[in-house]
């Protein structure tokens, strides 16, 4: 999955962003309210990670603004306002959820994958698709009674296509999500670890098909 960390206090900026990148994630990181607008006009995003209180303004703002705008990507608010009151107004303003600081980093994973399969309208954790069964928490493959563990680009990419099959993805579209803006790749990196999910999943059901000049799409028998 792909995050957008709208952030000013680096040390908590980097231990987030540390934490979720060994989880596989890719993060990008704001630290001002113009920097996030500036992201989110330009990145997709699974998740947006809020703070408030920023250098420039209220992250409540940009929250604003984002829903306004009819952006639907899922965000969770992290404040260090506890007052009841407070996070009414966060929720009514549309955050999905909200960690209030400090916080445990477990929470914090656990409450961003919790929106995450709420935004998919789906309580369950693993994915199957015909013979195939992924579980992107434990970063596993299972085939044929056989359990594979996924690097982490490789996981991320499998997530993608589990969660769209039959879903075409431009190449470029998949460097935009697997990749952040300070990771200096082309797009003939996606070959090579669409080449490495093929090796996995050849005694499947499920491929992934490549479509000249469009991309790429998983499909299944």
């Amino acid at each position: 999955m792909k995050f957008l960390l709208v952030e000013d206090n680096l040390d908590l900026a980097n231990a987030i962003c540390s934490r979720m990148q060994l989880d596989g994630h890719v993060i990008d990181h704001a630290e001002t309210l113009g920097d996030a607008t500036a992201f989110s006009e330009v990145g997709e995003y699974d998740l947006i990670l809020l703070d408030i209180m920023l250098p420039d303004g209220d992250g409540r703002t940009f929250l604003e603004h984002h829903r306004a705008g009819k952006m639907d990507t899922p965000v969770i608010v992290l404040t260090a306002r506890s007052q009841v009151s407070d996070r009414i107004s966060m929720l009514d303003l549309g955050a999905d959820d909200y960690v209030t600081k400090p916080f445990d980093h477990a929470e914090l994973k656990a409450r961003c994958r919790a929106v995450l399969r709420r935004r998919a309208g789906n309580s369950q954790t693993v994915l199957s698709l015909a013979d195939v069964i992924f579980d992107p928490v434990a970063g596993n493959l299972k085939v044929e009674g056989n359990t594979v563990s996924l690097r982490n680009r490789e996981l991320r990419l499998l997530e993608l296509l589990m969660n769209a099959p039959g879903q075409i993805f431009p190449k470029q579209k998949l460097v935009d999500r697997l990749f952040s803006y300070d990771d200096d790749v082309s797009e003939n990196a996606v070959e090579v670890y669409i080449g490495r999910l093929r090796k996995h999943l050849e005694n499947t059901r499920v491929k992934i098909t490549t479509l000249r000049g469009l991309g790429y799409r998983l499909d299944h028998d």
